[in-house]
């Protein structure tokens, strides 16, 4: 059960559940919803699921004045303290106890599957909690046997470290301006050198210059001193540059 001192903590609240008389039951057979009166409940309120502790408590509240109705404490799920019906996912038996520990078991149903779905579920959840706390619970109580790795030196045992012992640089490499260094020329196969690439020479034809029309300069290779002579009577009557008239005196 529950000790003092622990918090109370609300897991579902339902505005509206219906409570019904329920015959005694005959045999160990499932009971059925069916067997209740179920077009006439004997009390409607609401109700109010919390948890202390391990134990869930099922309390049937009035809707305005909050007063206790009845309420049933769950210490497992499924268990006797609340069963299922075998004819429907909305009603269940619920064991209900008083202050002084007399015990009567009632039906409860909800007018909305999604309700009853709500309330399976929140009783669910708490006690899949109390099953890990008891797991881990146990473990903690349970002593570790299984060898322990040992990395802590033994007596007389000893280490050695190299420290400042590696690898020098090659200084003798050049560097370049930038810091660099330069890449050693390629080592050369059976002592022999290889040849530089032959220097190619191209000869390029200048561009022919443009020859002198000959209409203005008939130039004698021999005698550069010689004056062409007009044509007094070009052809067709005018000058190849155009008629050109006598300036005016």
């Amino acid at each position: 059960m529950a000790t003092e001192g622990e918090y109370e903590s609300i897991l579902c609240v339902k505005p509206d559940v219906n409570v019904y008389r329920i015959p005694p039951r005959a045999s160990n057979r499932g009971v059925r919803a069916a067997d209740w009166k179920l077009d006439a409940p004997d009390w409607t309120g609401r109700m109010r699921v919390t948890a202390r502790g391990k134990v869930a408590f099922i309390k049937l509240e009035d809707k305005i004045s909050g007063e206790l109705f009845a309420q049933a404490p769950v210490d497992e799920y499924p268990g006797i303290a609340i069963e299922t019906v075998s004819d429907s996912s909305r009603y269940f038996v619920l064991r209900i106890q008083d202050e002084s520990g007399r015990s009567a078991f009632i039906g409860i149903g909800f007018g909305d599957r999604g309700d009853s779905f709500d309330f399976n579920v929140a009783l669910q959840d708490h006690f899949k909690w109390v099953k890990q706390e008891l797991e881990i619970s146990k473990q903690s109580q349970t002593p570790d046997n299984t060898p322990k790795l040992d990395l802590g030196f033994k007596e007389g045992q000893t280490i050695t470290l190299n420290i400042g012992q590696g690898r020098k640089r090659d200084k003798s490499r050049p560097q370049s301006a930038g810091g660099f260094g330069l890449l050693p020329p390629p080592p050369s196969g059976g002592g022999s050198k290889i040849a530089p690439p032959p220097i190619i020479w191209q000869y390029v034809q200048p561009a022919s210059q443009p020859q002198t029309t000959r209409c203005l300069l008939d130039l004698d290779s021999s005698n550069s001193n010689s004056v062409v002579q007009p044509n007094p009577n070009p052809a067709g009557g005018s000058d190849m540059w155009g008629d050109f008239s006598a300036p005016e005196k």
